[in-house]
């Protein structure tokens, strides 16, 4: 049995050093032809890295031949597969541009976007991939309407503005946090909060944003001089009653109730004085 387990490890290592080396070979000394032929069947083989070394090395002997477009998509389908995704976003949306009559410009129109929303990063980095990505989705929604692929375009879309939406949210929420020691950050924080709603409306964020923008305008009016105290806190009780406005039953009323006590404390203190 040992023998036997021994004889196998040899031929298999035999396999794979003959492989490797037919590799190297075609690699550095085949023809296009060859190099394409074992390019598509390392492709087939789903050893994409590889492939994708034989793909560029062919490239200049098939431009304007007919393979050249299914090089194209196998060199954007390989950086995919390998999660190359910020150059397969490109590679396939040079495909759709190239071939504008290909069979597989829909799906890569698709995967272009689909690429450049798994390039997108957490929402507290730079979101330039995700507002590609929102574009591509939206682009292709425009362009296919009855594709199958729509409701999944859908889907990332949503998933990628709510990203963006969290972003603008934690942003006013550290201007909040930080106006403790800053309160010029209570009018940072207010201003974030309503460019939060205004520019994403209907946002699954509002109901909170519009909680800790009223939480601003109390503690804001609470700091404030007596000069400026009045009219801050009619803006603060205005900011509550936008806020149950839009949400009668909100999780955050009881904490907002009262703070609203505490801003009609501070009223009648100046109608007294």
């Amino acid at each position: 049995m040992r023998k036997i387990k021994i004889l196998t490890l040899i031929f298999f290592s035999t396999l794979l050093l003959s492989s490797c080396g037919e590799y190297q070979k075609v690699l550095n000394k085949g023809t296009s032809q060859e190099q394409y032929k074992m390019a598509v069947k390392l492709y087939e083989s789903k050893k994409y890295a590889k492939a994708l070394r034989l793909f560029e090395k062919v490239m200049p002997a098939y431009r304007g031949k007919p393979q050249m477009e299914r090089i194209q998509f196998m060199i954007a389908q390989s950086n995919f597969n390998e999660k190359n995704y910020t150059l397969s976003a490109y590679y396939f949306d040079r495909f759709t541009k190239t071939y504008p009559r290909s069979s597989k410009k829909e799906e890569a129109a698709f995967l272009s976007a689909f690429s450049y929303k798994l390039a997108s990063p957490r929402y507290s980095l730079d979101q330039t991939d995700t507002n590609k990505a929102l574009l591509a989705f939206q682009l292709f929604i425009n362009d296919y309407p009855n594709s199958p692929r729509v409701e999944e375009a859908n889907k990332h879309y949503k998933e990628l503005r709510y990203k963006l939406e969290k972003k603008v949210f934690e942003v006013g929420k550290n201007y909040y946090r930080t106006a403790v020691t800053d309160f010029r950050n209570y009018k940072s924080a207010i201003v974030t909060f309503d460019n939060l709603i205004s520019d994403y409306l209907g946002t699954e964020l509002k109901e909170e944003a519009l909680y800790y923008r009223f939480k601003a305008y109390h503690d804001l009016a609470l700091v404030s001089t007596e000069r400026k105290k009045e009219q801050r806190l009619t803006d603060a009780v205005n900011a509550y009653d936008k806020l149950v406005r839009n949400f009668p039953k909100s999780k955050f009323l009881k904490d907002s109730d009262k703070l609203l006590s505490e801003i009609k404390e501070e009223q009648k203190k100046l109608v007294k004085s």
